[in-house]
């Protein structure tokens, strides 16, 4: 066991981590963001609820969302461990190289990621808690009454300054995707001259469509009403 924490306190170790985890995260947000788009149906919530619900109450994936959870707040942690990690090894084997050919993104990825934990934050407390926290209306439709979260939506999204936050939060999640996506592919090792550009093209086509996908859904509610 000793020789497993040893390695992960290892520069090495906290990368392979952050990777495993971005990795999760990133396969997250694309289930994520589908079960969003139920929010730009014209049937006044009921898609997003009933999806909402089924998330809720489903053990599978309730167990699979504190595992998510758990995950975040790793990665986070992690970040940060690594990016003090990279200081204090300036000038020895793991620092970074070429540090003035690397992209804006990959130099600030620490700071990407604080505002992105940030957001979240923020994110949960404004939805996921009040809905916990039986703090939303109730809807019906037939014989089955949800939490009405798509009311809370479309009424955060009436606010000009949280849709502004939210399109700019969603922003700097896509630039961190940009990096961080071929950045996890080449700390597993999967980083060949045939492969690598294709891993890069498709993170970037996946940064830019789930930022895009995130984006339509507070302006369009904001546009709409």
């Amino acid at each position: 066991m000793k020789w497993l924490i040893d390695f992960f306190g290892s520069g090495i170790g906290k990368k392979l981590l952050m990777s495993l985890t971005g990795l999760f995260l990133i396969i997250f947000l694309l289930v994520h963001l589908i079960g969003n788009l139920q929010l730009l149906k014209d049937d006044s919530g009921m898609a997003f609820n009933l999806y909402a619900k089924f998330m809720k109450s489903n053990p599978l994936i309730k167990t699979v969302s504190y595992g998510l959870y758990f995950f975040i707040i790793l990665h986070a942690i992690v970040g940060v461990m690594l990016a003090l990690y990279n200081m204090s090894a300036k000038g020895g084997r793991y620092a970074v190289a070429n540090h003035n050919k690397t992209s804006w993104a990959s130099k600030n990825m620490v700071w990407l990621g604080s505002i992105i934990f940030a957001f979240i934050l923020i994110h949960m407390g404004d939805f996921w808690f009040k809905m916990k926290s039986g703090q939303l209306p109730l809807a019906t439709y037939g014989d089955v009454t949800v939490n009405d979260l798509y009311y809370r939506v479309a009424e955060a999204f009436q606010n000009p300054i949280i849709v502004i936050g939210y399109v700019i939060g969603m922003v700097i999640l896509g630039m961190h995707l940009w990096h961080g996506f071929q950045s996890a592919f080449q700390t597993l090792g999967l980083n060949h001259k045939k492969y690598t550009p294709m891993i890069k093209a498709v993170g970037k086509v996946y940064s830019i469509l789930v930022t895009i996908g995130f984006i339509i859904i507070p302006v369009y509610h904001y546009m709409a009403h």
